[in-house]
């Protein structure tokens, strides 16, 4: 999995900054265009969200959410495009 990748956002008309791995900000990227709202609104929402827990942490769950909840091709991606599934290994 490649690196972390920072962006830059207002929250609450104060400036931070959140890191995440790429995968994760692919699918919020993706839940923001579904939702028809700006990805800064969407980790807006997620803030206001999440309690005591960490920004980056909230948006990954929030993502992970969303993509267990969502069918491939609702995502914009056909079942092609996916890794293929490891096999299941019979246990002895």
């Amino acid at each position: 999995m490649p690196g972390l990748k920072k962006r830059s956002l207002l929250l609450g008309g104060h400036a931070t900054s959140v890191a995440l791995e790429p995968e994760f900000w692919a699918v919020l990227e993706d839940m923001s265009a579904k939702r028809k709202t700006s990805l800064a609104k969407l980790i807006a929402a997620i803030d206001g969200e999440r309690g005591d827990h960490l920004l980056a942490s909230s948006c990954r769950l929030t993502a992970l959410a969303y993509s267990l909840s969502v069918p491939e091709r609702a995502r914009g991606r056909s079942p092609k495009e996916q890794p293929p599934s490891k096999p299941d290994v019979a246990q002895t």
